[in-house]
Protein backbone atom coordinates (compact mmCIF):
# COMPACT_ATOMS: atom_id res chain seq x y z
CA UNK A 1 0.00 0.00 0.00
CA UNK A 2 1.10 3.61 -0.66
CA UNK A 3 1.46 5.46 3.11
CA UNK A 4 3.31 8.42 1.07
CA UNK A 5 0.00 10.39 0.42
CA UNK A 6 -1.22 10.00 3.42
CA UNK A 7 2.15 11.11 6.21
CA UNK A 8 2.65 13.68 3.15
CA UNK A 9 -0.98 15.24 4.75
CA UNK A 10 -0.31 14.65 8.44
CA UNK A 11 3.11 16.15 7.88
CA UNK A 12 2.07 19.56 6.23
CA UNK A 13 -1.33 19.52 9.03
CA UNK A 14 0.76 19.69 12.07
CA UNK A 15 3.32 22.13 10.36
CA UNK A 16 0.27 24.25 9.85
CA UNK A 17 -1.12 23.86 13.20
CA UNK A 18 2.05 24.79 14.55
CA UNK A 19 2.73 27.63 13.02
CA UNK A 20 -0.59 28.68 13.58
CA UNK A 21 -0.06 28.11 17.49
CA UNK A 22 3.58 29.88 17.20
CA UNK A 23 1.68 32.91 15.72
CA UNK A 24 -1.64 33.08 17.63
CA UNK A 25 1.46 33.00 20.77
CA UNK A 26 3.14 35.27 19.17
CA UNK A 27 0.32 37.94 19.22
CA UNK A 28 -1.18 37.00 22.95
CA UNK A 29 -0.46 40.04 25.02
CA UNK A 30 -0.26 38.82 28.45
CA UNK A 31 2.41 39.27 31.22
CA UNK A 32 3.63 35.23 30.88
CA UNK A 33 3.30 34.84 26.98
CA UNK A 34 5.48 37.64 27.09
CA UNK A 35 7.98 36.34 29.53
CA UNK A 36 7.90 32.94 27.75
CA UNK A 37 8.65 34.66 23.99
CA UNK A 38 11.51 36.19 25.87
CA UNK A 39 13.04 32.97 27.34
CA UNK A 40 12.54 31.09 24.02
CA UNK A 41 14.28 34.11 21.95
CA UNK A 42 17.11 33.57 24.56
CA UNK A 43 16.90 30.10 23.86
CA UNK A 44 17.34 29.41 20.29
CA UNK A 45 18.39 32.80 18.67
CA UNK A 46 21.91 32.71 19.74
CA UNK A 47 22.57 29.12 18.64
CA UNK A 48 21.57 29.99 15.32
CA UNK A 49 24.62 32.07 14.71
CA UNK A 50 25.93 29.43 12.45
CA UNK A 51 23.12 29.32 10.32
CA UNK A 52 23.85 33.54 9.69
CA UNK A 53 27.12 32.81 8.39
CA UNK A 54 26.38 32.08 5.21
CA UNK A 55 24.17 34.85 4.89
CA UNK A 56 26.59 37.39 6.23
CA UNK A 57 29.48 36.02 3.81
CA UNK A 58 26.83 36.69 0.99
CA UNK A 59 26.39 39.96 1.64
CA UNK A 60 29.75 40.61 2.94
CA UNK A 61 30.77 39.54 -0.62
CA UNK A 62 28.10 41.49 -2.33
CA UNK A 63 29.46 45.07 -0.60
CA UNK A 64 33.38 43.87 -1.57
CA UNK A 65 31.90 43.28 -5.35
CA UNK A 66 29.99 46.92 -5.09
CA UNK A 67 33.40 48.39 -3.58
CA UNK A 68 35.96 46.88 -6.47
CA UNK A 69 33.11 47.76 -9.02
CA UNK A 70 33.37 51.78 -8.10
CA UNK A 71 37.53 51.37 -7.75
CA UNK A 72 37.57 50.24 -11.20
CA UNK A 73 35.49 52.80 -12.57
CA UNK A 74 37.50 55.11 -10.61
CA UNK A 75 40.55 53.49 -12.05
CA UNK A 76 38.96 54.15 -15.63
CA UNK A 77 38.70 57.50 -14.86
CA UNK A 78 42.00 57.99 -14.15
CA UNK A 79 42.98 56.69 -16.66
CA UNK A 80 41.51 58.97 -18.90
CA UNK A 81 42.65 61.59 -17.33
CA UNK A 82 46.55 60.78 -17.46
CA UNK A 83 46.13 60.23 -20.94
CA UNK A 84 44.63 63.72 -21.19
CA UNK A 85 47.34 64.94 -18.95
CA UNK A 86 49.93 63.56 -21.06
CA UNK A 87 48.38 65.21 -23.88
CA UNK A 88 48.68 68.25 -22.82
CA UNK A 89 51.99 67.40 -21.30
CA UNK A 90 53.29 66.75 -24.95
CA UNK A 91 51.52 70.48 -26.10
CA UNK A 92 53.14 72.49 -23.49
CA UNK A 93 56.38 70.77 -24.46
CA UNK A 94 55.95 72.16 -27.94
CA UNK A 95 54.74 75.19 -26.61
CA UNK A 96 58.01 75.70 -24.34
CA UNK A 97 60.60 74.98 -27.49
CA UNK A 98 59.25 76.74 -29.54
CA UNK A 99 58.88 80.09 -27.61
CA UNK A 100 62.09 79.60 -26.22
CA UNK A 101 63.20 79.27 -30.30
CA UNK A 102 61.53 82.45 -30.53
CA UNK A 103 62.97 84.11 -27.73
CA UNK A 104 66.45 83.10 -28.51
CA UNK A 105 66.28 84.17 -31.85
CA UNK A 106 65.16 87.56 -30.23
CA UNK A 107 67.63 88.29 -27.77
CA UNK A 108 70.91 86.78 -28.98
CA UNK A 109 73.46 85.94 -26.02
CA UNK A 110 76.20 84.54 -28.57
CA UNK A 111 79.67 85.81 -29.10
CA UNK A 112 79.24 89.33 -29.85
CA UNK A 113 81.86 89.16 -33.00
CA UNK A 114 79.15 86.44 -34.05
CA UNK A 115 76.29 88.10 -36.62
CA UNK A 116 73.60 85.65 -38.19
CA UNK A 117 70.64 86.13 -40.71
CA UNK A 118 67.64 83.86 -40.42
CA UNK A 119 65.98 81.76 -43.51
CA UNK A 120 62.87 79.79 -43.91
CA UNK A 121 63.21 75.93 -44.35
CA UNK A 122 61.30 75.63 -47.60
CA UNK A 123 61.65 71.77 -48.10
CA UNK A 124 63.87 68.71 -47.27
CA UNK A 125 65.78 66.58 -49.30
CA UNK A 126 63.30 63.37 -49.05
CA UNK A 127 65.92 60.84 -49.08
CA UNK A 128 66.99 58.63 -46.65
CA UNK A 129 70.49 58.53 -48.22
CA UNK A 130 70.59 62.13 -48.16
CA UNK A 131 69.37 64.24 -45.06
CA UNK A 132 69.33 68.31 -45.89
CA UNK A 133 66.92 71.06 -46.21
CA UNK A 134 66.58 74.06 -48.24
CA UNK A 135 66.77 77.69 -47.31
CA UNK A 136 65.14 80.85 -48.71
CA UNK A 137 68.53 82.41 -48.21
CA UNK A 138 71.37 82.45 -50.51
CA UNK A 139 74.88 84.21 -52.05
CA UNK A 140 72.46 87.85 -52.42
CA UNK A 141 72.45 87.36 -48.51
CA UNK A 142 75.72 86.88 -48.09
CA UNK A 143 76.04 82.86 -47.20
CA UNK A 144 78.74 81.15 -47.76
CA UNK A 145 79.69 77.46 -47.74
CA UNK A 146 80.50 76.12 -44.19
CA UNK A 147 78.85 78.53 -42.22
CA UNK A 148 76.91 76.70 -39.11
CA UNK A 149 72.73 76.69 -38.68
CA UNK A 150 71.57 76.51 -35.75
CA UNK A 151 67.38 76.17 -35.18
CA UNK A 152 68.09 78.86 -32.00
CA UNK A 153 68.43 76.06 -29.02
CA UNK A 154 70.96 74.04 -30.85
CA UNK A 155 73.33 73.09 -33.54
CA UNK A 156 71.80 72.00 -36.64
CA UNK A 157 74.05 71.44 -39.45
CA UNK A 158 76.18 73.37 -41.97
CA UNK A 159 75.72 75.26 -45.35
CA UNK A 160 76.51 73.08 -48.46
CA UNK A 161 75.70 74.34 -51.62
CA UNK A 162 74.99 78.14 -52.41
CA UNK A 163 72.46 79.54 -54.97
CA UNK A 164 71.57 83.25 -55.39
CA UNK A 165 68.13 82.81 -53.46
CA UNK A 166 68.54 79.85 -51.63
CA UNK A 167 70.94 77.43 -49.61
CA UNK A 168 71.47 73.73 -48.70
CA UNK A 169 72.01 72.69 -45.46
CA UNK A 170 73.87 69.37 -44.44
CA UNK A 171 72.26 68.03 -41.18
CA UNK A 172 74.28 66.66 -38.32
CA UNK A 173 72.04 63.95 -38.94
CA UNK A 174 73.65 63.34 -42.40
CA UNK A 175 76.17 60.26 -43.15
CA UNK A 176 78.53 62.74 -44.79
CA UNK A 177 78.43 64.83 -41.41
CA UNK A 178 81.54 64.44 -39.39
CA UNK A 179 82.04 67.94 -37.26
CA UNK A 180 84.59 67.98 -33.67
CA UNK A 181 83.13 68.42 -30.02
CA UNK A 182 83.55 68.40 -26.91
CA UNK A 183 81.88 66.39 -24.23
CA UNK A 184 81.26 68.46 -21.01
CA UNK A 185 82.29 67.93 -17.92
CA UNK A 186 85.19 65.74 -19.04
CA UNK A 187 86.09 67.89 -21.79
CA UNK A 188 87.32 65.01 -24.08
CA UNK A 189 87.51 66.07 -27.46
CA UNK A 190 85.45 63.57 -30.39
CA UNK A 191 84.10 63.78 -33.63
CA UNK A 192 80.09 63.43 -33.96
CA UNK A 193 79.28 61.52 -36.99
CA UNK A 194 75.95 61.07 -38.79
CA UNK A 195 74.73 58.02 -39.66
CA UNK A 196 71.21 58.58 -41.35
CA UNK A 197 69.96 58.18 -38.25
CA UNK A 198 67.86 60.44 -35.28
CA UNK A 199 71.27 60.31 -32.90
CA UNK A 200 74.16 60.75 -34.47
CA UNK A 201 77.54 58.21 -32.81
CA UNK A 202 80.42 59.42 -30.96
CA UNK A 203 83.38 58.64 -32.68
CA UNK A 204 87.56 58.80 -31.97
CA UNK A 205 86.92 59.25 -28.29
CA UNK A 206 90.06 58.74 -26.10
CA UNK A 207 88.66 58.28 -22.79
CA UNK A 208 85.05 56.36 -23.08
CA UNK A 209 84.64 55.87 -19.06
CA UNK A 210 84.72 59.67 -18.36
CA UNK A 211 81.58 60.08 -20.64
CA UNK A 212 78.31 59.40 -18.90
CA UNK A 213 74.46 59.30 -20.60
CA UNK A 214 73.43 63.07 -19.76
CA UNK A 215 76.87 65.12 -20.57
CA UNK A 216 76.43 68.13 -22.77
CA UNK A 217 77.98 68.33 -26.12
CA UNK A 218 79.21 71.39 -27.46
CA UNK A 219 81.29 72.61 -30.55
CA UNK A 220 84.98 72.49 -29.96
CA UNK A 221 85.95 74.89 -32.59
CA UNK A 222 88.94 73.02 -33.85
CA UNK A 223 89.88 73.40 -37.66
CA UNK A 224 88.09 76.27 -37.85
CA UNK A 225 85.14 75.60 -39.42
CA UNK A 226 82.77 75.93 -36.72
CA UNK A 227 81.89 78.22 -34.24
CA UNK A 228 83.41 76.86 -30.61
CA UNK A 229 80.74 76.71 -27.53
CA UNK A 230 77.58 75.80 -29.92
CA UNK A 231 74.79 73.43 -28.20
CA UNK A 232 74.59 70.21 -30.09
CA UNK A 233 73.04 68.16 -26.92
CA UNK A 234 73.47 65.87 -24.46
CA UNK A 235 75.29 62.16 -24.41
CA UNK A 236 72.92 58.64 -24.63
CA UNK A 237 73.60 55.18 -24.93
CA UNK A 238 72.22 53.57 -27.95
CA UNK A 239 70.24 50.13 -28.29
CA UNK A 240 73.46 48.74 -30.03
CA UNK A 241 75.66 49.93 -27.12
CA UNK A 242 77.35 53.12 -28.72
CA UNK A 243 77.89 56.78 -27.42
CA UNK A 244 75.34 58.59 -29.58
CA UNK A 245 74.09 62.52 -29.21
CA UNK A 246 70.13 63.25 -28.29
CA UNK A 247 70.32 66.23 -30.70
CA UNK A 248 69.19 69.79 -28.61
CA UNK A 249 67.76 71.06 -31.92
CA UNK A 250 64.06 69.65 -32.96
CA UNK A 251 64.39 67.47 -36.33
CA UNK A 252 60.76 67.01 -36.33
CA UNK A 253 59.48 70.56 -36.38
CA UNK A 254 62.43 72.61 -38.33
CA UNK A 255 60.34 75.78 -39.59
CA UNK A 256 63.35 78.23 -39.46
CA UNK A 257 67.07 78.37 -38.98
CA UNK A 258 69.64 80.74 -38.05
CA UNK A 259 72.75 81.27 -40.21
CA UNK A 260 75.92 82.16 -38.02
CA UNK A 261 78.17 84.39 -40.19
CA UNK A 262 81.73 83.25 -39.17
CA UNK A 263 84.05 85.15 -41.37
CA UNK A 264 87.09 84.74 -38.38
CA UNK A 265 86.84 81.11 -39.63
CA UNK A 266 88.64 79.81 -42.94
CA UNK A 267 86.30 79.35 -45.50
CA UNK A 268 85.63 75.52 -47.39
CA UNK A 269 86.79 75.40 -50.51
CA UNK A 270 86.06 72.26 -50.80
CA UNK A 271 83.88 69.36 -49.12
CA UNK A 272 87.28 67.07 -48.25
CA UNK A 273 88.66 70.48 -46.52
CA UNK A 274 85.93 69.98 -44.06
CA UNK A 275 87.17 66.08 -43.21
CA UNK A 276 90.67 66.77 -43.36
CA UNK A 277 92.14 70.25 -44.15
CA UNK A 278 94.93 70.66 -46.35
CA UNK A 279 98.24 71.32 -44.36
CA UNK A 280 100.21 74.34 -44.06
CA UNK A 281 103.37 75.33 -45.23
CA UNK A 282 105.13 74.36 -49.09
CA UNK A 283 102.60 71.54 -50.70
CA UNK A 284 104.46 68.43 -52.36
CA UNK A 285 104.67 68.65 -56.08
CA UNK A 286 102.65 66.57 -58.25
CA UNK A 287 104.12 64.45 -61.26
CA UNK A 288 102.43 66.54 -64.30
CA UNK A 289 103.49 69.93 -62.37
CA UNK A 290 107.20 68.16 -61.83
CA UNK A 291 107.23 67.79 -65.67
CA UNK A 292 106.56 71.39 -66.10
CA UNK A 293 108.71 72.52 -64.15
CA UNK A 294 111.26 70.47 -66.11
CA UNK A 295 109.96 71.30 -69.52
CA UNK A 296 110.16 75.35 -68.50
Amino acid sequence: MDYTRPIRRIVVGALVLCLFGLFLLWRIDSPRVERMRAALIDRIVPSFDWALVPVNKVAGMVEDFQSYTRIYEQNQELRRELRQMKAWKEAALQLEQENAKLLDLNKVRLDPQLTYITGVVLADSGSPFRQSVLLNVGARDGIIDGWATTDGLGLVGRVSGVGRNTARVILLTDSNSRIPVIIQPSGQRAILAGDNSASPFIDFLETADQVRPGDRVVSSGDGQVFPAALLVGQVAQGPDGRLRVRLAADYERLEFLRVLRSHSNETISDPGALIAPRPYGPQPQTLSQADEDADG
